[in-house]
């Protein structure tokens, strides 16, 4: 997907009533919003807003505050206000993970008498099913006015929430499957990752219910009464994926325990095998110790006599082995290893 400002603004405008249907798209803004017509529903969407131009002259065309422009032209957290002329609502649309990073943009609607317009900060949504359902006059959002639109786009929005917090899920357990066969500082830079992009998505999810809420409990203008279920079941499903996020939240911090505990009971293992390595030694270096004081067996009363016997040598290494044998079979019947 290329980054926004190398793209060029994409208008698109979509005009139906539940007897006709109208595109248009590579038109001049001015010449694009005088086809704006009452009594149907027109919807006209942006893709890239590097451009303030444009904005400011749809924003001219339909009176939007110069408050609102700023709102859609900069990031800004979810959110919902209402306005004399119409409603504005704000969220992020999230496509997928790449690379441990949530692929996201910000887009923002206003809900006017007749018309929805939406605003994109990059090319390219996963809008075009629901595009094609209205050219074909499939299911009700032809017999609707436009708030039922913005409940679709909006509830698409928040269908592929699911999708990225799946995702989240299956990087959940693959960095636990991998903890407990190998640990390493890759997987703790991959928690951090995680946590981080589910401190994203709190941040996405908690306004945006807050926003529903508003919608749903103001009785806004712009909604007709009808149609307040389904903002309220779409309100439904962000309070149902608050409470997935609070759960891979708790997941994500079982897995740093995992990780730090894994690490330490490796470490641990290491710290025991060299304890035992070291103990057995401790009796070699002993006899060692005390034949490597070369006493003569003649220059003193105590003398050394292995030092001159015969077979000495090949004695204390047959010695040493049969401690090494007999320490290593007493830890493993005591099963410290």
């Amino acid at each position: 997907m290329p980054h926004p400002s190398e793209s060029k603004v994409i208008l698109e405008l979509i005009q139906y009533n539940e007897k006709e249907y109208t595109k248009y798209q590579d038109l001049p803004v001015a010449e694009l919003v005088d086809q704006i017509k009452s009594h149907h529903v027109n919807w006209l969407n942006v893709d890239c807003l590097h451009e303030k131009s444009i904005v400011q002259k749809i924003g001219e065309h339909f009176a939007l505050h110069s408050l609102l422009i700023e709102d859609i032209t900069s990031d800004h957290q979810p959110k919902a206000e209402e306005y004399d002329d119409y409603l504005f609502f704000t969220l992020k649309m999230l496509y997928r993970i790449e690379e441990g990073q949530i692929d996201y943009e910000q887009i923002s609607f206003v809900l006017g008498k007749d018309y929805l317009l939406s605003f994109q900060e990059k090319e390219g949504d996963f809008f075009d099913a629901f595009r094609n359902r209205i050219k074909l006059d499939q299911g009700r959002v032809r017999k609707k006015k436009a708030d039922y639109l913005l409940y679709r786009l909006i509830d698409i929005i928040v269908d592929n929430y699911y999708i990225v917090l799946d995702e989240i899920g299956e990087q959940i357990e693959v960095i636990e499957e991998d903890i407990y066969n190998n640990t390493l500082d890759q997987q703790f830079k991959r928690i951090q990752q995680l946590k981080k992009e589910l401190i994203y998505l709190r941040k996405a999810l908690y306004p945006l219910r807050d926003a529903l809420s508003k919608v749903i409990k103001d009785d806004s203008a712009f909604i007709e009464s009808g149609n307040h279920r389904y903002f309220a079941d779409v309100y439904d499903h962000v309070v149902h994926l608050i409470d997935s996020l609070d759960t891979y939240k708790d997941l994500t911090s079982g897995l740093m325990d995992i990780y730090i505990n894994t690490l330490n009971t490796r470490m641990n293992e290491v710290m025991k095998v060299l304890t035992i390595i070291s103990t057995i030694f401790m009796p070699l270096t002993f006899i060692v110790g005390v034949y490597g004081m070369n006493f003569h067996p003649e220059s003193s009363p105590w003398n050394m006599p292995e030092l001159n016997a015969q077979y000495g040598y090949p004695l204390v290494m047959l010695l040493m082995g049969v401690i090494v044998l007999g320490m290593i079979r007493y830890f493993k019947y005591k099963k410290w290893f």
